[in-house]
């Protein structure tokens, strides 16, 4: 029904319904499963190559404390100084949690190795590695299980 001005009335309402219509009733909406990823492609025109994957097993410890006290027992006050031993990439990565998570056991691997990989953690989102942004160690983010992949073969 038209109204004096030619508008219909219920073009104004804010129902939201009516602005998330996918243009058919609900009957034919469907889901979608993706099979297949650009991340982790090495060859053709776009690349998306695997850098490194990050994962530590805690073994039911506190990450944070755990890794505090091997900061310490490196004679380190905070994680910014790891920067400086271990100088981590300058250039941002995509990253995707692990489909196939493989931790590192900290109880058992070199204490080193436990610190680079906690540094790169602190340096990453769930979706994004930065630089730039501080070292922040959180419980969640020590027991991620990431992929980090370069995307200039994508975005170039």
């Amino acid at each position: 029904m038209i109204n004096s001005t030619g508008i219909a009335p219920y073009l104004g309402r804010q129902d939201p319904e009516w602005h998330c219509n996918s243009g058919g009733p609900r009957s034919r909406s469907r889901t979608e499963r993706l099979t297949t990823s650009l991340l982790g492609n090495n060859e053709g025109a776009v690349r998306c190559p695997r850098v490194i994957r990050l994962g530590l097993d805690f073994s039911g410890h506190d990450p944070l404390t755990a890794v505090h006290a091997l900061l310490w027992e490196q004679g380190l006050e905070h994680a910014e100084q790891l920067r400086d031993m271990f100088e981590p990439s300058r250039d941002r990565c995509i990253c995707r949690l692990d489909l196939k998570p493989r931790r590192l056991v900290v109880a058992s691997a070199d204490p080193l190795e436990v610190l680079c990989q906690a540094m790169l953690l602190g340096l990453c989102t769930p979706w994004l590695y930065d630089p730039g942004r501080p070292v922040l160690w959180t419980r969640s983010s020590l027991s991620r299980c990431l992929e980090l992949f370069d995307g200039r073969g994508f975005y170039a």
